[in-house]
């Protein structure tokens, strides 16, 4: 009983952690921290422990598969040396820092390791937190490269637990023979799962079941993830490198009915596990404070000042020694074109938020050693953990949007016009298509010459919408007076159907039929314009 009582308080949390982030400008995942802490205050939940391979195996292959399959891969091809290093030698180069940085405040080497791994990697869902006030090929570097970093804090971190809790000694040729199988091991277990999957969920589409076919999907990360870490590779890098491919092969294998489930099913999964490891971490925290004393908690509290520090300085001096590295080594037109300046490489360096990832691995970290003795440090590592992921949300944060303001980034406009290409394209294709497609259909000359005025009436509105002549804006109106109209008439039409189930004349299996139709098209419309 008490599971299920706690599930349904973590719930709860989330939604009032929502509801309240939409009225204060203050960000969810700040809320739902402080929901923890709260939550802490009951006993019975401060001592709720889940088992540290839950975290990893649950949480991150589902968190990293999402972020895989909605990242632009050509936008990772065009930034990809920048990319790899800012995931590999970055992170390597942060963890050391903070590893020593924590070391000079009193923690052992292994568990200053362990906190270092787990604070060195960026997020990619908290990027979210800054997409709005950055151009989209940063956005795109940011959330690339959190997902690569990821995989390489996991070896990291395996090694420093493993080395600290007696299973494993630590040399060069051991760390990297780990690093290159992990690598290596990783990327082959994400190709192999990624293309079963393609051959699977193509078989799956005949028989038009988009339950099975989200079930197949749901399947890939984990089964990415197993396979990896079944041959001691890394099962964070086989589930990105499966997302990856799954994301170019996604389109032509899925059906509208399969992938309208899997954004709903998925962006509904991928908010509550965040939610619910902020919250975890809040009553972690709270659990942490009361097993340190005084004195350790007045220790934690410097060593989260420093390493939030540390982390700043460490990615700033990377990219901008970086930066200077790459122009001196490649002179080519083309690279001089991707140059950032100085401003949005200052942005960029603000921009490396800690969020969920950090959250798991340091729950992770498992309570006893081999010899059954307590980890060391474990109260410290998560709090501190915590510590700098509230640090970099809320300071970084706050400052981050004068830092933007400042830079004067240029506004992106690739995505709009690629946008507009890709409408104007496809409605282009269609009418193209039209006549020999009614032919071969056999289709009324009535209903072909509708649809078709109707299909050239929506590309005139679609050219319309790429000028800024007057002439446009009659037919610019009229598209919008027609979209309004129809939710209008939807909502009509929604109440009648509503009355009929009321007054019993249809059975409430009619009711939610007509009332799925009823979503779809006013979904449809609400997304439809006016045209960008």
């Amino acid at each position: 009983m008490k599971a299920l009582e706690f599930v349904v308080i973590l719930g709860i949390a989330l939604l009032v952690s929502g509801v309240l982030a939409h009225r204060f400008p203050i960000a969810p995942p700040i809320l739902q921290l402080a929901a923890g802490v709260l939550l802490g205050f009951v006993p019975w939940l401060r001592g709720t422990e889940l088992p540290p391979d839950i975290l990893l195996l649950v949480f991150l292959p589902v968190l990293l598969y999402w972020e895989s399959l909605t990242t632009s891969l050509r936008a990772i091809r065009r930034d990809l040396r920048g990319i790899v290093l800012s995931g590999t030698a970055l992170v390597a180069v942060s963890a050391w820092a903070v590893a020593a940085v924590a070391h000079g405040l009193g923690l052992p080497w292994g568990p200053a390791w362990v906190l270092g791994a787990a604070v060195a990697p960026t997020d990619a869902t908290a990027v979210g937190v800054v997409a709005r006030l950055l151009p989209s090929r940063n956005v795109t570097i940011l959330r690339a490269e959190s997902l690569i970093n990821d995989g390489t804090a996991l070896v990291v971190y395996s090694l420093a637990v493993a080395v600290t809790a007696g299973s494993e000694q630590l040399g060069a040729l051991h760390t990297g023979g780990r690093l290159l199988l992990s690598y290596g091991g990783g990327i082959a277990a994400g190709v192999v799962v990624a293309l079963a999957g393609i051959r699977l969920r193509g078989r799956l589409r005949p028989l038009d079941d988009a339950l099975l076919s989200n079930l197949a999907i749901l399947l890939l990360p984990f089964t990415a993830y197993l396979l990896a870490e079944a041959v001691g590779a890394s099962g964070v890098l086989a589930v990105v490198i499966c997302g990856l491919i799954m994301s170019q092969a996604g389109p032509r294998v899925g059906w509208a009915d399969a992938r309208l489930q899997t954004e709903a099913f998925w962006s509904l999964a991928i908010y509550l596990l965040n939610g619910f490891l902020f919250v975890l971490v809040g009553l972690e925290a709270q659990a942490a404070v009361h097993a340190l004393s005084s004195a350790d908690l007045a220790g934690a509290l410097i060593i989260v000042a420093a390493v939030t520090l540390t982390l700043a300085v460490a990615r700033l001096t990377f990219l901008t020694a970086f930066a200077y590295l790459i122009r001196i080594l490649d002179r080519r037109p083309q690279q001089r074109r991707r140059r950032m300046s100085h401003r949005a490489r200052a942005v960029s360096s603000l921009a490396g938020f800690r969020g969920a990832v950090s959250l798991a691995l340091a729950l992770s970290v498992p309570y006893t050693v081999d010899d059954g003795s307590p980890f060391p440090d474990r109260d410290t590592i998560v709090f501190v953990t915590a510590g700098v992921v509230v640090t970099t949300l809320v300071v970084q944060g706050l400052v981050l949007p004068g830092v933007a303001r400042w830079a004067h980034l240029p506004h992106a406009t690739d995505e709009e016009r690629e946008l507009r290409l890709a409408r104007t394209t496809a409605t282009e294709a269609a009418l193209a298509a039209m006549s020999d497609v009614a032919a071969d259909l056999g289709t009324d000359p009535g209903v072909a010459d509708r649809l078709r005025a109707e299909y050239e009436t929506h590309l005139k509105t679609l050219r319309a919408s790429d000028t800024a002549a007057e002439e446009s804006e009659p037919l610019l109106r009229r598209h919008r007076d027609d979209v309004d109209l129809r939710l209008a008439l939807l909502a009509h039409k929604r109440a009648a159907v509503i009355e009929l189930r009321d007054a019993r004349r249809i059975d409430d299996d009619v009711l939610l039929q007509l009332q799925a139709h009823l979503d779809i098209e006013e979904v449809r419309l609400a997304h439809r314009g006016p045209p960008r």
